[in-house]
């Protein structure tokens, strides 16, 4: 096992893009949005629910983690504080919900490479696999490749939308014409897909802890670069949507054919192009840098016993995970089947549980280590601490009881996300019964 002081480390500037890949990737996949929620609301929730979903978790992570700056990250915080069943709990979820989120990336590859290539769609299932695989040989490099890699690609993620905004103040005459924001007249199951909609573009901020030993100065590297990276996404996220409102875009056809669509009336077929190409280097960072996230969890799960030892081997030369990265592209092979809003109902209810265990450790961790030393710590107490953690409950419920009270296809994935999360406590047993060396005190 190399020593920590022996792994090649990443910078600030390439940490701001693994983080911008993992919780974001550009706008993509927020088109559906203003068909959710209308005119009125969009903007509304696009600015308020990362506030109370995405502001309690940033904070969460720092305070943890600057206690903390271990591999493994949330799945080793909630195992200190809260014991190992609910560590086994946490990884386990992460582990299930990432599969589900990993699986999405490569088809939307194909849908937007189809710009280009329409027959391209016929090949949908190679295409995919090829762009599995090929990540999964860019993480076994390790994560200094990727950070570079993620770095190249969040340029051509955000230039045209960057290109976009110019445009369209260029062309525009007048005063912005912004709908007054309300929710009133969207329905009690359109409020919770327009939630998870950006739930599922805001979640992800505890991933990038996983290989906290691996960043250069992690404390101040992650203070610093978490918030960057906020800031750029809020900013990416309400233009566009604004752009979309005042180009007076079909929302169906926003919805079907995505932000390329919007390029092409905004500022023609060329923009279309560069939205479209942006897209595909979108999908292929972000799924870079999730499966370098989640492929660090069950390799520090295997050291402690609780998932078969060979998935902790690393890479002679790399010294990457390259088993638990293998067995991870396998699986999110199988999956890339699946339709887009299932895996987002799915996606967010299950990255939910998992999240609200590193609240409870939060607390927990003040209440009974008060003076341990936190280089950065949430200037609230005990109560308050509480209350920061019931707000993105609440988002979380709303969510999902719109998504089990929809009488269309919604309630599906949701009863099998709650299922999903069951499983848990079936591979717990499963471990102490098969597994009894393992460290399950």
């Amino acid at each position: 096992m190399p020593s920590v002081s022996t792994i090649k480390k990443i910078r600030p500037l390439q940490l701001v893009a693994v983080i911008f890949f993992t919780v974001s990737g550009g706008p993509y996949g927020l088109e559906p949005l203003l068909s959710y929620a209308g005119q009125h609301g969009a903007l509304l929730l696009l600015m308020l629910t990362p506030m109370v979903w995405d502001v309690p978790a940033i904070f969460t992570v720092l305070e943890l983690n600057s206690m903390m700056p271990i591999e493994g990250g949330y799945y080793r915080w909630v195992k200190y504080v809260l014991g190992t069943r609910w560590g086994f709990y946490e990884g386990w979820w992460t582990w299930l919900y990432t599969f589900v989120d990993l699986a999405i990336y490569p088809v939307l590859f194909v849908e937007y490479a189809s710009f280009f290539f329409p027959e391209l769609a016929a090949y949908k299932i190679p295409v995919c696999l090829l762009i599995i695989w090929l990540s999964a040989g860019l993480n076994i490099l390790g994560i200094v490749p990727v950070g570079k890699v993620s770095l190249l690609l969040s340029v051509a993620v955000l230039t045209p939308f960057f290109v976009l905004i110019i445009v369209f103040f260029y062309h525009h005459t007048g005063a912005l014409s912004i709908p007054s924001p309300t929710l009133k007249g969207i329905s009690f199951p359109s409020m919770g897909m327009a939630l998870y909609t950006v739930m599922w573009n805001c979640l992800g901020w505890d991933n990038v802890t996983t290989y906290a030993e691996e960043v250069e100065k992690p404390v101040r590297s992650y203070l610093i670069s978490i918030f960057v990276a906020f800031v750029l996404v809020l900013v990416v996220y309400f233009f566009t949507i604004l752009i979309a409102q005042q180009s007076h875009i079909d929302f169906a056809v926003l919805t079907d054919k995505g932000f390329p669509a919007l390029g092409i009336l905004i500022g023609g077929q060329w923009l279309g192009i560069l939205i479209a190409a942006g897209g595909m280097a979108s999908t292929l960072g972000i799924y870079a840098a999730v499966l370098l996230s989640v492929s660090r969890v069950p390799k520090v799960m295997a050291d402690d016993g609780l998932l078969p030892k060979w998935l902790n081997k690393e890479h002679s030369k790399f010294n990457t995970p390259y088993i638990s990265i293998i067995i991870c592209s396998i699986v999110v092979s199988l999956m890339v089947l699946w339709t887009f809003a299932d895996l987002l109902i799915i996606d967010v209810t299950v990255y939910g549980a998992g999240l609200f265990l590193e609240y409870i450790s939060l607390i927990r961790l003040r209440m009974k280590e008060p003076d341990t030393l936190r280089p950065f710590k949430i200037p609230l107490n005990i109560a308050g601490l509480v209350i920061m953690a019931l707000l993105p409950l609440v988002v979380y419920f709303i969510a999902l009881t719109g998504a089990l009270s929809s009488a269309g296809k919604g309630i599906m994935p949701a009863v099998f996300a709650v299922c999903a999360l069951l499983t848990a406590e079936i591979a717990w047993w499963i471990i102490k019964w098969t597994r009894p060396t393992a460290k399950v005190g």
